[in-house]
């Protein structure tokens, strides 16, 4: 029996690894996180038994607590309560599926003690990774990517010596606006963003995807996960998100992880890795596929990417303002306080802004993101 605890338990990730739990009688859930959903929180609790849970106010806990108080679970809020929900005894393995910046310090605080990481909250690496990875070293912890790019490009080295890899060929679907223009950018709605062609997934990833912020960001994140320069990632425009990524060698050959789009795959395959498990997800089926095709990114027209290759060189504490600026422009959008094309121009403005601060320690991380905010707030008025 595993033991695995889930940051984010009633979002996408971690709705679709509590699927898995139901399929795979060896896993069981020891602790579950959550932002504000009590509703499904509780019918999770009910279902999978875990001893601890934690939302991220006071309120929801002790809505919770209410609801709950037929079961010995205890529930827990804020920080201090995803730090406890990620370092139980029992558990060996943590799924990060929670969303932003506040999955730091509960990912550090498990790594700590020894767990697993099965990693899906990107900004951990983009803006502390330079910590990251080497306390993880440091503790002999495995980090195990379950985005689905990272978790194929880590499948593509698996057996391989990993100073023979040339190139990291990093995948994108384009998203629902590839091929347009920035003219046409410019009628684009919050509604268009939120209809991603291939995949389906949390309203923040979606219109990530759309801006190619998404890909940005996981550029950064391979930069860290696997020690390569910037330099050695290149993005591939491949619209039927069948190849999720590649790796090249040295001799030229290239490996490459395909499959068809379902994040079930990336979160079994961490949860259980070295051991692959079946599936009843589909499967890739060449003769009705017929073809695979693979464009160069539109750096111009969406400039998410290449802002974030330019805050990836400056490196510090850059990183973590573009995530930042990036995660207040969605939530504007997803508000409808700006249109989709003022995204990268919020980024830049606050990139252009922000004074780098070298190796920064998890709190100037935090204040670098605040500061980033601030300035938002104050230039664009939201």
């Amino acid at each position: 029996m595993k033991k695995i605890g889930i940051l984010g338990s009633t979002g996408s990730i971690g709705t679709q690894t509590l699927d898995i739990v139901r399929k795979e009688k060896d896993l069981r859930v020891v602790s579950m996180a959550a932002g504000s959903n009590v509703e499904l929180m509780e019918k999770q609790v009910r279902e999978f038994q875990p001893g601890i849970v934690a939302m991220w106010s006071e309120e929801a806990a002790a809505d919770l607590r209410t609801r709950l108080a037929d079961l010995p679970v205890k529930v827990v809020c804020g920080m201090d309560g995803l730090l406890e929900v990620s370092t139980v005894d029992e558990m060996e393995v943590l799924v990060t599926g929670i969303v932003g910046m506040i999955g730091i310090r509960p990912t550090i605080a498990a790594i700590e003690h020894g767990k697993t990481i099965a990693l899906a909250n990107k900004e951990t690496l983009v803006t502390a990774g330079h910590i990251i990875m080497p306390l993880a070293a440091e503790k002999g912890v495995s980090i195990l990517p379950v985005d689905s790019e990272h978790s194929a490009i880590f499948q593509s080295m698996n057996g391989e010596r990993k100073e023979r890899v040339s190139k990291i060929l990093l995948t994108a679907s384009g998203g629902p606006f590839r091929g347009k223009t920035k003219a046409e950018l410019e009628n684009m709605t919050l509604e268009d963003a939120l209809k991603h062609p291939n995949w389906s997934m949390g309203k923040k990833v979606t219109i990530d995807s759309a801006s190619l912020c998404n890909k940005g960001l996981e550029v950064m994140e391979a930069k860290w996960l696997f020690d390569v320069d910037l330099d050695q990632i290149q993005v591939l425009i491949h619209p039927q998100s069948i190849v999720h990524s590649a790796v090249e060698y040295v001799d030229g050959g290239i490996m490459a992880q395909l499959g068809v789009p379902d994040m079930k795959l990336p979160i079994q395959y961490a949860l259980f890795y070295p051991d692959r498990r079946p599936m009843d997800n589909g499967r890739v089926d060449f003769f009705r596929l017929k073809q695979l095709t693979f464009e160069e990114p539109d750096t111009d027209t969406f400039r998410g990417l290449k802002l974030a290759y330019q805050a990836a060189r400056q490196g510090g504490s850059m990183p973590t303002v573009f995530n930042a600026a990036n995660e207040k422009a969605v939530a504007l959008l997803l508000q409808k306080k700006i249109r989709f094309v003022e995204i990268p121009d919020i980024i830049e403005a606050a990139m252009e802004a922000h004074t780098v601060v070298e190796h920064p320690t998890v709190e100037q991380i935090l204040e670098a993101e605040a500061d980033a905010h601030e300035y938002i707030k104050q230039k664009f008025g939201a």
